[in-house]
């Protein structure tokens, strides 16, 4: 087993930091265009799924780690506030599909422009933190790549 060096542990933290803050930034945008940081998360697992893949919610408590049931409360919450519409698959009535709303769709985007500028504005950070581990030490120390 090869020994962990200090760069690793170091690159490590710094990651762990830059990820941490990233989550921190966009529950933060999330609260500041009114949505919880998990109803952002959902807004965002619908709009971001392939044109081809239909928005079910076992595959959105899937991308968000979370139960089944969860993921209906979001659903649930959201619909209440006008954002999303949920609708049974033409196919198989016992599948829910959720889509977004015109509504949805403009508070979701104002986050994701923020959190865009905001990754373009600091991003090279978390590459750098990220690329300090994929660069093997143990290699480079022996004159290889």
């Amino acid at each position: 087993m090869k020994r962990i060096s200090a760069t690793e542990y170091q690159a490590m933290a710094e990651l762990r930091y830059r990820v941490r803050v990233f989550l921190r930034e966009g529950d933060a945008a999330a609260r500041s265009a009114g949505l919880e940081p998990q109803q952002y998360l959902l807004l965002l697992a619908i709009r971001g799924r392939p044109a081809d893949a239909a928005a079910k919610i076992q595959a959105l408590a899937d991308s968000l780690l979370i139960k089944h049931h969860s993921a209906v409360e979001l659903v649930d919450r959201l619909e209440k506030r006008g954002l999303v519409r949920r609708t049974r698959n033409r196919d198989d009535r016992r599948q829910v599909l959720v889509s977004l709303l015109p509504k949805g769709q403009r508070v979701l985007e104002r986050v994701v422009q923020q959190r865009i500028n905001e990754v373009r504005a600091g991003g090279s950070q978390l590459v750098r933190a990220i690329d300090a581990l994929l660069q093997d030490p143990h290699k480079r120390r022996n004159g290889s790549k």
